[in-house]
């Protein structure tokens, strides 16, 4: 008896500790980019690649294995609660283009390539139709807007930047555009139907990006997110009223 309740206590520590390695380690998939990876844990990429030691460009494999969650020492409430206000400083004062000379994350050729026209992220509605859900910070499947549309409706750059993902590797967005306007500001394009950009791709804003689609979706519809330095944000405080 005294054995079998010690094989079962075993066997719970290491369905235990296996579920806990599952939390702060990923393991890569074919198409994944950092920025992909991070936009599915919520994650900033410039903190992943500080995590891993990664090096700009931020270049991973298939079959890689990554901290997605900060090591114990980085875990402290001290150190969170200042990282916390840190990002309310930051959402007071956005990050502009202008400010990121101080920053060392990508190679000078991409920050100047980003910043040919320094200034703040000018903003743009990604397409024309009807606004169908608004952002919810407090649910999961409403970490942006939806805008409807009919198939194959043009979807465009919100923002001039440069494109980090294109593909379909997170199923739920289906395919999926994420565009990096500077070192704080992400936004990305859902349930596109084709994509009309890859990655590393230089856009404008207002340029043709994606047509719009079901795919991930069980309607025609754009699913939009901002993200800053990782965390989703409402789109409707950056978007020009219509």
């Amino acid at each position: 008896m005294r054995n079998h309740l010690t094989t079962v206590f075993l066997a719970c520590l290491t369905l235990l500790f296996s579920a806990c390695g599952s939390l702060v380690h990923y393991k890569v998939q074919q198409g994944d980019s950092l920025y992909s990876i991070g936009w599915r844990y919520g994650q900033d990429a410039k903190q992943l690649a500080a995590w891993n030691k990664l090096e700009a460009p931020y270049v991973i494999h298939e079959g890689q294995v990554l901290r997605i969650a900060p090591p114990l020492n980085q875990s402290n409430p001290a150190l969170l609660q200042s990282a916390r206000h840190k990002d309310q400083v930051h959402k007071r004062t956005p990050v502009t283009t202008s400010q990121r000379s101080n920053r060392k994350s990508e190679p000078q050729v991409q920050q100047k390539s980003l910043a040919e026209n320094p200034g703040p992220v000018i903003w743009g509605w990604p397409t024309d139709g009807a606004l169908l859900r608004t952002f919810s910070a407090k649910k999961i499947d409403r970490k942006g807007v939806d805008i409807g549309g009919q198939e194959g409706a043009s979807v465009r750059a919100a923002a001039r930047g440069k494109v980090v993902y294109s593909g379909n590797g997170l199923s739920y967005y289906g395919n999926l555009l994420i565009i990096k306007h500077n070192e704080s500001y992400l936004s990305a394009y859902a349930h596109n139907d084709k994509l009309l950009v890859k990655e590393g791709d230089l856009v404008k804003q207002g340029q043709p990006v994606a047509t719009m689609g079901r795919s991930g979706s069980d309607r025609v519809m754009l699913h939009f997110e901002i993200r800053f330095n990782g965390q989703p944000v409402d789109p409707l405080r950056y978007l020009p009223k219509k």
